[in-house]
C-alpha cells in the first residue's frame, strides 16, 4: 500500500509523479514555479480552500494512474525520454570523480553494477593507493603491465598487500640465524630478492636466504664495526667505524644479486667511497643517490652513477639517523630533528629537543608526511610534516612509551611501526586508527592525523619479548620482522602463515559449533519423542530408591532394638 496526497477540489493526474519505491505523491504544477499575474492575486484565496488529505491507495492503482497520465515521473529521464546515468558522463570526468574517492569508497563503487565494477577495477587510482602506501614494487617485472593475462592488476596488488598487512596480529614462527661471533649492529631486509643482510662487531657482512634461513655468503673482514646497511636490487652499501662506504653492484645472472665474498676483485662491482671523517651511523638509497650520515656531524649525498659527493649537510651534533623521501631528507642529530631540502641544502623544518636525550632512531612514511622518532628516553613520537608549516607549530601528533630503555631502531611498513630497544623487546604499533584519508592535490591523496589530545599516550598493539637485552637494529617487510642485538643472533619473525592458520582455526571452530548444534538438536528431538517414557522410568527409579532406603532404615532400627534388648 502507498500514500497518495490529493488536494480537495484541485487534484489532477498531471500533478502526480512516482518515485522509485512505487509511491504516488502529489507534486506541484508548473504554475507553482512560474507564477503569472492572475495567480498572484488569487493565491491567498486558493491557499485557504486547499487541504492535503492522505489517501491510502494500492500499488496497482498507482501504476494505472501512471499509465493513464502518460508520464513515468523519473527524475533521471531526459526530455526525449532517454534515461541518464553516471556512466553517460565523459570518460575524463568519470575518471576525475573516481580519483577523488579513497580505496574503501572505490571498492564500494565497484560493487554497484557490472559497468561500474569494470570502471573502478581498472581505474588508475589503485596504482596511486599502492604507491602512496608502499612505493612502486621493487624488482624486475614487478609492475603490472596491461596485455598479459597472468599479470596482476593494480587493484589485485593493493588488495593482496592490504590483506597481508593484517598478518602481524596473527600467529608467527621464529627462526634464529647463528653465524656472527659478536653483537649484530645492523640488519636489512630486501624482500623482493628474499635476502637478509646483517653486520656487526665481527666486521663482516653476512647474506642470508629469507625463506630457508641459511647463510648464503660471507664478506671478507672489512676491518671495522658495521653500523649501517642499505640495499636495493642494484646496489648494496655498508658503513662502519672506519668512515668509508663499502659498495657492491649487482651482477647480472647471479641468483643472489651480489658477490660479497671478494672473489671477482672487479672495481666495477666492489668499490669504496671516502669522504667522512667519523664513524658512519646510517645509510639510505634511492634511484639516483646514496645518503650517508656520520658522527662527523654531517650527511653526504652521493651520485650513484658518478660516485661523487654532490652535497654535504652540516649539523650541530652527531647524526644518528636519516630518512630521504622525494626532494627532502629527515635526520636526527643530538636531541633535534631536521627536515632538509636536498636541492638547496637548507633545513626546511627543525624540531628542537624532540626527546630527553639523544634521538637515536627515525623513519618516515613513503610520502614523507608522517615522521616517527625514537629517543634515549624510551619514547616514540609521530610528527605530521605539512608544507608551509612553522617550526613552532610542529608538535607530536601521537606518542607511545612502550619501552623502558632507549629506542635504538625504528622501521615502518604501512600501517605497522616496529621498534627495538635496549630492554630486549619489540613493539608493534598500528597507525591506521590515527589517520584519515585526505585529498592533498588534484592527483594525489595522502593521510592526515585525526585531531586528538597531544598529551594522550597511545598503547602499542603488540609486544614481542623474551629475548636478550640491547636489540640494536630492526627491519620489517610484508610478512617478516628481522632483529639483531647484543647476543649476536639474528631472529626472524615469520608471519606468512598467520592468515592461513587463522582461516583453519576459524574453520575448525565453525565445524565444532555445527556439530554441537546438531547434537543439541538431536537431544531435543529425542527428549520430545520419549518424554513420557523417560518420566515414568525416572519415577519408577525414584520409588525404587526410596523403597530401598526405607528398608535399610527399618532394618537398622530393628538391629539397634535387638542390641538394646
Amino acid at each position: 500500500m502507498a500514500l497518495e496526497f490529493q488536494e480537495v477540489g484541485e487534484a489532477s493526474p498531471k500533478n502526480s509523479f512516482s518515485n522509485p519505491w512505487g509511491k504516488e505523491i502529489t507534486g506541484p504544477s508548473t504554475t507553482d514555479y512560474f507564477p503569472s499575474a492572475s495567480s498572484k492575486t488569487n493565491s491567498h484565496k486558493k491557499s485557504q480552500n486547499k487541504s492535503v488529505i492522505p489517501k491510502i491507495v494500492s500499488p496497482f492503482h498507482s501504476k494505472r494512474a501512471e499509465t493513464k497520465s502518460g508520464s513515468t515521473g523519473n527524475d533521471n529521464a531526459s526530455p526525449n525520454g532517454d534515461h541518464r546515468s553516471f556512466t553517460d558522463l565523459p570518460s575524463a570526468l568519470v575518471s576525475e570523480i573516481l580519483r577523488r574517492l579513497d580505496a574503501k569508497e572505490l571498492g564500494i563503487v565497484s560493487c554497484v553494477s557490472t559497468l561500474l565494477h569494470s570502471l573502478a577495477s581498472d581505474h588508475q587510482g589503485w596504482k596511486d593507493f599502492y604507491c602512496n602506501r608502499w612505493g612502486p614494487p621493487l624488482g624486475l617485472n614487478a609492475s603490472p603491465v596491461s596485455g598479459f593475462p597472468n599479470q596482476k592488476s593494480w587493484k589485485e596488488l593493493f588488495v593482496e598487500r592490504e590483506f597481508r598487512s593484517n598478518s602481524f596480529v596473527g600467529r608467527f614462527s621464529i627462526d634464529a640465524l647463528h653465524g656472527h661471533t659478536e653483537a649484530v649492529r645492523a640488519v636489512f631486509l630486501l624482500q623482493p630478492a628474499k635476502l637478509i643482510f646483517t653486520g656487526g662487531y665481527d666486521s663482516v657482512i653476512r647474506m642470508w636466504d629469507m625463506e630457508e634461513g641459511l647463510s648464503v655468503a660471507v664478506s671478507r673482514p672489512l676491518g671495522c664495526t658495521i653500523r649501517a646497511i642499505a640495499a636495493d636490487s642494484e646496489l648494496l652499501v655498508a658503513g662502519g667505524t672506519d668512515a668509508f662506504l663499502q659498495c657492491w653492484r649487482a651482477i647480472e645472472g647471479n641468483p643472489h644479486l651480489f658477490d660479497i665474498t671478494g672473489s671477482t676483485m672487479n672495481q666495477n662491482y666492489d668499490f669504496r667511497l671516502w669522504g667522512h671523517e667519523g664513524p658512519i651511523t646510517c645509510l639510505a638509497l634511492d634511484s639516483s643517490r646514496i645518503y650517508s650520515g656520520s658522527w662527523d656531524m654531517s650527511i653526504r649525498v652521493w651520485d650513484r652513477a658518478k660516485l661523487k659527493c654532490l652535497r654535504t649537510l652540516r649539523h650541530g651534533d652527531w647524526v644518528w639517523a636519516l630518512a630521504p623521501r622525494g626532494g627532502t631528507i629527515a635526520s636526527t642529530a643530538g636531541k633535534d630533528v631536521y627536515v632538509w631540502d636536498i636541492e638547496h641544502g637548507v633545513p626546511i623544518s627543525v624540531i628542537s629537543s624532540a626527546h630527553v636525550g639523544n634521538a637515536h632512531s627515525l623513519t618516515r612514511s613513503h610520502l614523507g608526511d608522517l615522521l616517527f622518532t625514537g629517543g634515549e628516553d624510551g619514547v616514540i613520537h609521530m610528527f605530521e610534516i605539512v608544507e608551509n608549516c612553522d617550526d613552532e607549530d610542529i608538535r607530536p601528533a601521537a606518542t607511545w612509551i612502550p619501552h623502558t630503555g632507549p629506542v635504538h631502531s625504528l622501521a615502518f611498513e604501512f600501517p605497522w611501526l616496529v621498534s627495538s630497544s635496549s630492554d630486549g623487546r619489540l613493539a608493534l604499533i598500528d597507525v591506521r586508527k590515527l589517520l584519515k584519508s585526505s585529498q592533498c592535490s588534484l592527483t594525489r591523496q595522502c593521510f592526515r592525523v585525526k585531531q586528538s589530545a597531544p598529551d594522550v599516550v597511545e598503547p602499542p598493539q603488540r609486544m614481542l619479548h623474551g629475548f636478550g637485552c640491547n636489540l640494536f637494529s630492526v627491519d620489517i617487510g610484508a610478512d617478516r620482522i628481522i632483529c639483531g642485538g647484543e647476543e649476536g643472533v639474528v631472529r626472524v619473525w615469520n608471519f606468512s602463515q598467520a592468515l592461513e592458520i587463522e582461516k583453519r582455526v576459524q574453520a575448525l571452530r565453525s565445524i565444532r559449533q555445527e556439530n554441537r548444534m546438531r547434537r543439541r538438536k538431536a537431544q531435543i528431538e529425542m527428549n520430545g519423542n520419549t518424554g513420557r517414557t523417560d518420566q515414568c522410568s525416572v519415577a519408577a527409579k525414584r520409588n525404587q530408591l526410596n523403597g530401598d532406603r526405607n528398608g535399610v532404615w527399618h532394618s537398622k532400627r530393628g538391629v539397634s532394638g535387638k542390641l538394646k534388648a
